[in-house]
């Protein structure tokens, strides 16, 4: 029996036995005492407080009891919970040792498999070692395949860039062929009026000769028409050449990161005109500049024309002409050509009325004829045929700078590279660069990169 309920049914006996105990007859005779005073009628007698105390203790004990029997109830269901734990665990205690049991017998299949898997790895060693060979020779393809794509990534940014470089280029050649073809018209037609009273003249002066027997009496202009429309001795040529010939010098400095860059360039040639200004004509090589290097902004640029005994002067711009980046012509003034002293020379007007001409290398130093012809591929050009050359006088070779003349002593043009050469029928200048001590203002790196880049342009036989 439970310890507490033992109890309370002990206090609950001892408060019974108290209570119907007749106390008054087994007490002693008691002492008299003063009298007291009378209590109410209604005070509470010790039997009352004794009930009183016992009730409040039942009620406490029923109270108690309560609280067991909740606590019973909820032992009984937590056994209840327990026992079907129980169950649960014995059921899957079942189903595991069934388990095992497979297990065991799995392993023993293993280990079987795995026997025969020993004997098989054995046996397949070598095609092991054999796969792993192969394994390093994929990699190591793999890694030469990733090095060489790699390199032609390089190699197409590289691509990209120069084709950006090329793509800009072209869009300032194609707006500055806008403005010289505008610039063209309009020169066009004023030297096609003139092209047409020449032609006229010189149709005039062929029928002249062709009757020069009959028409000896006539006038001194009309013989002098006829002598000019005559084929001229090379030798006559190159004579005149050597007496009209200015030697011009060039000189250019501009800084650099190995300090100051000082050229100085020295060339001989002739005055030619267009019938409307008068030029002195050189190829780029004659000068400090060059179109196979990066352009740089030059502070000073001086030209000097000089004639022994001692007369100078200077030229005030650079002209590259729009027929070919490499032509330059340098503007002349009408008093310096008298100072000077010197022949100035027509421009051709009908380049192909005879098909040899008279090349003058070198600014004078040396001279021959050569047969050219005429390149459908590219109008405005001739090509020079070195074999065919007839007559050869002075040690030279045709080359870029050489100074072609016409058979009647006009001016055909200029040697660009050792095969052909540019015919100068007209003076429009494409760049110009203005001579003086301070030139650095006008940015003649600019200048030079994109007369390069119309040069890298031209056919690969025209470079």
């Amino acid at each position: 029996m439970n310890k507490t309920l033992l109890l309370i049914l002990c206090d609950f006996l001892l408060l019974n036995l108290l209570a119907l105990t007749r106390w008054e007859k087994a007490a002693p005779a008691a002492a008299r005492r003063p009298p007291v005073p009378e209590l109410a009628a209604n005070a509470a007698t010790k039997d009352q407080d004794l009930v009183a105390a016992m009730k409040q203790s039942l009620t406490d004990e029923q109270a108690t009891r309560e609280q067991l029997a909740q606590k019973l109830t909820s032992t009984e269901s937590t056994l209840a919970a327990r026992e079907q734990n129980l169950a649960t665990v014995q059921t899957e205690k079942n189903t595991l040792a069934s388990t095992l049991a497979v297990t065991q017998r799995t392993a023993a299949d293993l280990g079987q498999k795995v026997a025969a898997a020993t004997q098989e790895a054995t046996m397949t060693k070598e095609q092991l070692a054999q796969l792993q060979r192969e394994l390093e020779q994929k990699r190591a393809e793999a890694e030469r395949q990733q090095q060489a794509l790699a390199s032609l990534e390089k190699q197409q940014a590289d691509s990209r860039q120069k084709i950006e470089g090329l793509t800009v280029a072209v869009k300032v050649a194609e707006q500055e062929k806008i403005m010289l073809k505008e610039t063209a018209d309009t020169f066009k037609q004023q030297a096609q009026a003139e092209r047409q009273e020449r032609e006229k003249v010189q149709a005039t002066t062929v029928q002249l000769a062709q009757g020069v027997g009959q028409l000896a009496e006539r006038s001194g202009e009309l013989t002098k028409e006829i002598r000019d429309n005559r084929p001229i001795n090379a030798n006559v040529l190159f004579s005149d050449f050597l007496a009209n010939r200015v030697r011009t010098t060039f000189t250019a400095s501009h800084p650099s990161f190995f300090g100051q860059v000082n050229r100085e360039k020295e060339a001989q040639t002739v005055f030619v005109t267009d019938g409307v200004k008068v030029y002195a004509l050189l190829h780029i090589a004659d000068t400090p500049f060059s179109l196979l290097e990066p352009g740089a902004d030059w502070e000073k640029v001086t030209v000097e024309f000089s004639k022994p005994p001692a007369y100078r002067s200077t030229a005030g711009e650079i002209d590259f002409l729009s027929l070919d980046p490499r032509v330059v012509a340098l503007p002349v003034e009408t008093a310096q050509v008298s100072a000077l002293g010197v022949k100035v020379y027509q421009t051709a007007l009908d380049p192909v009325k005879f098909t040899d001409a008279v090349l003058i290398s070198g600014g004078g130093k040396g001279y021959g004829e050569v047969a050219f012809k005429l390149d459908a591929s590219q109008p405005g050009y001739v090509r020079v045929d070195n074999r065919l050359v007839k007559r050869l006088f002075g040690d030279f070779a045709p080359s870029r700078g050489d100074l072609v003349l016409s058979k009647t002593g006009e001016l055909l043009g200029i040697m660009v590279n050792s095969d052909y050469c540019a015919l100068v029928n007209n003076f429009l200048a494409a760049k110009t660069i203005k001579t003086g001590t301070d030139v650095k203002a006008q940015t003649t790196s600019q200048t030079l990169n994109d007369l390069a880049a119309r040069y890298q342009g031209l056919p690969f036989k025209l470079q």
